[in-house]
């Protein structure tokens, strides 16, 4: 894809995932407005003097080795967050191709929630205010820096919690209820694609495990919605009939390799 294309659509993706709390054309979720803050159950950002900060940079500069790899190559493409990347990133676990045509409700149910679980994230990332990895130490990363630029305030967007691991985590955490003998290759497959944001070094560890804190404690309340329920049971149906008839998906064999073997990293965890 063209460099400008690229970033135009990384843009438009993240005002839907990530846009600021609050904000009055972000989609409607199914939570009302203040009925829930996530900053009450999330750990502060890591600090100078916490272990936790002295750990993010001794990830951040020991998987800047894993620059040209194929696990690289994997966080590369977990970059993109449109509804047909994302469908694309999950098939292998679901067992079934998905593709915006033939899931029409599921990309609905995770859009909706997603604009709650995001707008937290939001407003996480303005209380805690921390700086992304490669703003204190050198070292290259995934994506082109512009597309972390917030327009909004002029300046890079914050780091914790991650955006990116707080949507992937959205989509796995749904899915992996919709088909839940499905449930560990789906929750892996979320558990890379977040993890892919400290490798690609847009993100520190600690943010990425934020995301999924995130993504998690939202979910809990959005789940006891009346209209989550119904319009996850639509869901529910769709996939279910899909899975049934539906094409299965290819190109899985590379994928799940580089997903199972996420876990050798060159640093101690």
């Amino acid at each position: 894809m063209h460099r400008s294309l690229r970033l135009t659509a990384m843009l438009l993706a993240i005002a839907v995932v990530g846009g600021a709390a609050g904000s009055a054309d972000r989609a409607k979720g199914y939570l009302d407005p203040g009925e829930f803050d996530v900053t009450h159950v999330l750990e502060p950002a890591p600090r100078p003097g916490d272990p936790r900060y002295d750990a993010d940079r001794k990830i951040f500069r020991a998987t800047r080795a894993l620059a040209g790899s194929p696990r690289w190559v994997l966080a590369t493409a977990d970059v993109e967050t449109g509804a047909p990347a994302m469908l694309r990133d999950f098939s292998c676990a679901a067992g079934v191709a998905l593709t915006p045509d033939n899931a029409p409700k599921l990309v609905a149910l995770v859009q909706r929630a997603g604009a709650d679980t995001g707008a937290q994230t939001a407003h996480a990332k303005d209380v805690y205010q921390r700086l992304r990895p490669f703003q204190i130490d050198r070292g290259p990363i995934c994506q082109p820096q512009s597309e972390l630029f917030d327009q909004k305030v002029g300046r890079i967007s914050y780091d914790y919690p991650s955006g990116h691991t707080t949507w992937g985590w959205t989509w796995a955490l749904i899915l992996a209820g919709l088909a839940p003998d499905r449930a560990q290759a789906i929750l892996e497959r979320g558990r890379v694609y977040g993890d892919s944001r400290f490798i690609c070094g847009a993100h520190n560890e600690s943010a990425v495990e934020g995301g999924f804190l995130s993504a998690s404690a939202t979910m809990a309340v959005v789940a006891t919605k009346p209209a989550y329920q119904s319009d996850r049971a639509a869901a529910k149906a769709e996939l279910d009939a899909l899975r049934a008839h539906g094409p299965a998906p290819s190109d899985c064999a590379t994928g799940m390799v580089l997903v199972h073997g996420n876990a050798k990293l060159p640093y101690a965890p």
